[in-house]
């Protein structure tokens, strides 16, 4: 089976492999703060689901981390000049805040040459219009995508795990960021407490109808972190947790429904090793990845 990776679609746009450098802007989220709720999502770490990155410092400090991490795993052959990324906004809320302060960042981030995109991780009830309008005049220069964290279309499991926005915020959100010509990619969990395969599917398949066609996906594995709700959740509770065989299948299964031109950005995805409770096969990476391209590869 064939599908639109984003290594793919990014070496094809680029004519080169291109890196992401995971940023921090410095916002916390409404989930948090008490706007709409505290503690954020039950899966969600201290971290604000960006782990990996780099610490809330100047800018120019941050790049310069973020590509000392990153530079490690290209090529020497790949002079330095030639070396492209994606600036990822990852932590939190990202469009959460000081609007003024919030564009001037996003503006000054792809002013870098190296820099050909930016990436921004958001809340589809955090989207004001002015953002969004600056966000497309940004779009005319450098390629912008806004992550969106939907995780499912279910309302029942939207509640259990304190997402705090109902489906139709999420539509409406769609539509204003797509009319305004800006790349979309959703996030969705695979195996949210209470959800069947079947459920997982209806969500995927909510996204493949979508229109304008969805120009991104993450399937993300669930983890159980340390310290979150979900983990006393599991705790006082436990939850079926797919096998690794299992997840592979139920992947599987979700790229048939999407539609070829939709770029698949992430498979699965990576807890802490030092956060992570279950499951454990999630932490070796390298054995994910090969069963998960086997198996995929035979369908």
């Amino acid at each position: 089976m064939n599908y639109l990776s984003l290594s793919d679609y990014l070496k094809d746009k680029y004519g080169t492999k291109v890196y992401k450098l995971s940023l921090t802007s410095g916002c916390t989220c409404p989930n948090r703060d008490g706007s709409i709720s505290t503690g954020g999502c039950i899966f969600c770490s201290e971290g604000g689901s960006g782990d990996f990155a780099a610490s809330f410092m100047p800018l120019d400090m941050q790049i310069a981390s973020a590509r000392k991490l990153v530079d490690a795993k290209i090529p020497e052959k790949i002079p330095m000049s030639d070396r492209k990324y994606i600036a990822y906004f990852q932590s939190f809320t990202n469009t959460y805040g000081d609007q003024k302060r919030l564009m001037a960042l996003f503006k000054e981030v792809l002013s870098y040459p190296e820099i050909v995109g930016l990436s921004i991780g958001t809340r589809p009830d955090c989207l004001s219009d002015e953002m969004i309008s600056f966000l497309e005049k940004l779009n005319k220069d450098k390629e912008v995508w806004v992550e969106l964290g939907l995780q499912t279309i279910h309302e029942e499991t939207a509640f259990l795990i304190n997402r705090g926005y109902k489906l139709p915020v999420f539509d409406d959100a769609y539509k204003r960021l797509t009319d305004a010509g800006l790349k979309v990619v959703v996030h969705v969990i695979l195996g949210l407490p209470g959800e069947t395969n079947d459920d997982i599917l209806e969500t995927v398949q909510y996204l493949s109808r979508l229109q304008p066609t969805l120009f991104g996906i993450k399937l993300q594995l669930l983890h159980v972190l340390k310290g979150t709700k979900l983990a006393e959740m599991f705790q006082e509770k436990p939850f079926h947790i797919y096998e690794l065989d299992e997840y592979c299948q139920l992947v599987g299964e979700c790229l048939k429904l999407l539609p070829k031109e939709t770029v698949i950005h992430r498979l699965t995805g990576d807890g802490p090793k030092k956060l992570l409770i279950v499951p454990l096969w999630s932490g070796n990476k390298k054995l994910v990845m090969n069963t998960m391209h086997k198996y995929i590869s035979e369908l």
